[in-house]
């Protein structure tokens, strides 16, 4: 019984997407539910599965095609198959390709020793020389000829022919992925009017919490407390007393949020993506680390959906986590501004008129000075640094 295998539809906002990974071969048996290929759209990759035992016996797209939304790309062929179709697909090809050495054989026997060298130096197509000896074969002299009638064609492809020994190159096209984040990262640099203010934070407070906390909080809710949950919360805590950070431009027209839907810069194999948790304000610590470890299981392995990714009016990262120690993190539009947080360093600090070694966090808040002026983004970043440098302000509301 044959089966067309078709791209899943696609979300209104993805007009198209390529062809990334063929995961079998045709003729190769395979498993009901078994992954036959990724399809890489803007946003995410989709799988597309065997509807039953059996093996692919064509591809109508090959990696790198770009497909529509319920487009046919190979038919699957349920049961054992023989693999005649296969076969007799590739039974012409060695032939072509005996009969190919054959005439480059017949071909390189008719040029001198000399008239090889001078070839394969200058990475000439010997079929294209017009040969003067006996019988129409090519001679020094035409050869030399020929470099003189196109001295610029001969000479182009000789640069790549003899690299510097023991270097190497690899060219790959960019995923799909790849070039939307360029675009929109680029798009972001031209068309607003970034800006990037900074503070620190003492972490001193957050970590004795965790310390003296983390064996109860992890038997009573299943997971570990770490820092992320208290950035997500300082974050939307200071987001309600600064509208403006929480709001976007749409044209002529400043959008004012009035919800709480906050991206997380998530690092994948496949580039960076920013799911998203929705409502934080309505969450507990507890429940933002558990959707926050969901996220980044589902974004390391590649399961993230287009529902996931969809929306937020602020981003927070944490580039901390590979040992950052300050950076000018750039807009995720259309949103006004983006949270960077840092690695955690021991530094002298004066306390009281003291100095005490304190565990210190570089902040770094980029936002549309368009929407977001100086007194709001700095007010909002000392907000967060008063929240985690005392937490007890996120229970009272303070």
């Amino acid at each position: 019984m044959s089966i067309e295998i078709k791209v899943p539809v696609l979300p209104e906002s993805v007009a198209d997407a390529t062809i990334a990974t063929w995961h079998v071969k045709p003729g190769e048996q395979v498993t009901r539910d078994q992954n036959l290929v990724d399809i890489e759209t803007d946003k995410v990759v989709l799988e597309v599965v065997a509807p039953e035992d059996g093996s692919i016996s064509e591809l109508l797209f090959q990696e790198g095609d770009t497909v529509l939304g319920e487009q046919v790309i190979a038919n699957f062929v349920a049961g054992v198959v023989s693999g005649q179709e296969v076969t007799k697909a590739e039974a012409s090809a060695p032939s072509a390709t005996a009969t190919t050495e054959a005439a480059s054989d017949e071909s390189n026997d008719a040029l001198s020793p000399s008239v090889r060298r001078v070839i394969a130096e200058h990475n000439l197509d010997a079929s294209k020389i017009k040969g003067s000896g006996v019988g129409g074969r090519v001679t020094k002299d035409d050869v030399d000829a020929f470099l003189k009638s196109a001295p610029a064609k001969a000479a182009a492809p000789a640069a790549p022919v003899a690299p510097l020994e023991g270097r190497s190159e690899k060219r790959v096209p960019m995923s799909r992925l790849r070039k939307t984040i360029a675009k929109r990262l680029l798009e972001a640099k031209n068309s607003t009017a970034m800006l990037t203010t900074f503070n620190e934070v003492n972490m001193k407070p957050i970590m004795d919490i965790r310390k003296q906390y983390q064996d109860i909080f992890e038997k009573r809710h299943g997971i570990r407390l770490g820092f992320m949950s208290f950035y997500i919360k300082a974050v939307t805590e200071a987001l309600k007393r600064f509208p403006e950070v929480n709001a976007s431009i749409d044209g002529d027209d400043i959008v004012y949020h009035n919800y709480f839907d906050i991206s997380i810069a998530v690092s994948t194999p496949r580039g960076l993506v920013t799911p998203v948790l929705r409502d934080t304000d309505t969450m507990n610590l507890a429940e933002i680390e558990k959707a926050v470890r969901e996220l980044a299981i589902k974004g390391r392995d590649g399961k993230l959906s287009v529902a996931d990714m969809t929306g937020g009016n602020f981003t927070v990262t944490n580039g901390g986590v590979f040992g950052s120690l300050m950076s000018t993190p750039i807009l995720n539009l259309p949103q006004s501004a983006i949270l960077g947080m840092h690695a955690i360093k021991d530094r002298p600090m004066a306390v009281n008129g003291q100095v005490e070694i304190l565990p210190m966090m570089y902040l770094a808040l980029s936002y549309d000075h368009r929407i977001v002026d100086g007194r709001e983004s700095v007010g909002f970043l000392v907000a967060i640094k008063d929240f985690l440098e005392d937490p007890t302000r996120l229970l009272l509301d303070l």
